[in-house]
């Protein structure tokens, strides 16, 4: 049972740091960013449109739905605790917290979604900007993060796929390559070819013209770094969640799941909300 009640604990911070601690962090961020990165350049465009408004409107509809998550995740908690008393708790509780895991992180991507549309309709109406000036100098990959964290990266990829293959065949004595195996590759793969393509988009793809030049380096920073270490930790979890799948071990599978979400979590919102550098600024545009 000692599984079972580290499980309790890890969902009850679960829900305390995904539901309160990293939307109130996030709210205030996005407030700073919309009067420090945002709104002086959104106000030279449109002067007609009343950007404030927007930026409250995100912060009273984020709030209210996280503290309505956080209050059923509450719930879930206790009804969590009966039914681990169950002998069949493992399957039925790890449905429960991907579930809820998906519905904590519902409001964010609802809102940037919600964003990203009203966005894209403002760029089409017609904008006070004049001609500027481009600078000449590039952006690159290493002006944002070491390169030891990218080829610590690209040595996790490789390494997963090879230790899963030996787990597979060596650990759980599979005649070959089972369809677990497989997916597991596939899906690291999947991930880091979205988190390639993100990063890239954002060092190289179309600028978004609303917002200033220190914010739109406080951003690639933000998804680099996000992307390269979110990378390397969805390689490891599943590597460790792979070992931990062996009879006598499984029960702890629960917790590991919700610990990757948490530290995860904690490392996203840390990243996405990290003051910039004084030396960012000086970083092409």
């Amino acid at each position: 049972m000692i599984a079972a009640y580290a499980f309790l604990a890890a969902f009850a911070v679960q829900i305390l740091v995904a539901s309160v601690l990293s939307p109130a962090r996030l709210i205030k961020y996005v407030r700073g960013w919309s009067d420090t990165f945002g709104s002086e350049r959104f106000a030279q465009l449109y002067p007609g449109v009343d950007y404030s408004r927007w930026v409250e409107r995100f912060v009273t509809g984020y709030r209210v739905v996280n503290i309505v998550i956080a209050m059923l995740g509450a719930l879930l908690l206790g009804w969590l605790f009966m039914l681990i008393q169950r002998p069949d708790w493992i399957g039925e509780v790890r449905k429960v917290a991907i579930l809820y895991l998906l519905l904590q992180m519902s409001p964010l991507a609802f809102f940037a979604l919600y964003g990203v549309v009203r966005c894209r309709k403002l760029l089409m109406q017609p904008s006070q900007e004049t001609k500027r000036k481009a600078s000449l100098q590039r952006r690159g990959l290493f002006d944002f993060i070491s390169p030891f964290a990218v080829y610590l990266a690209v040595a996790s990829y490789f390494l997963f796929v090879a230790y899963s293959i030996w787990l597979d065949l060596h650990v759980y004595d599979n005649a070959s390559l089972s369809s677990h195996c497989y997916r597991a590759i596939i899906s690291v793969t999947l991930v880091y070819a979205l988190n390639v393509f993100v990063i890239y988009k954002y060092l190289y793809g179309r600028k978004n013209p609303l917002v200033t030049h220190e914010g739109r380096v406080h951003m690639i920073a933000a998804t680099v770094k996000a992307g390269v270490y979110g990378s390397i930790s969805v390689a490891w979890f599943l590597a460790i969640f792979g070992t931990i799948g062996q009879p006598g071990m499984s029960e702890w599978r629960p917790f590991a799941l919700v610990v990757f979400f948490v530290v995860t979590t904690v490392l996203s919102v840390l990243s996405a909300t990290a003051v910039p550098h004084s030396s960012s600024s000086q970083v092409a545009s």
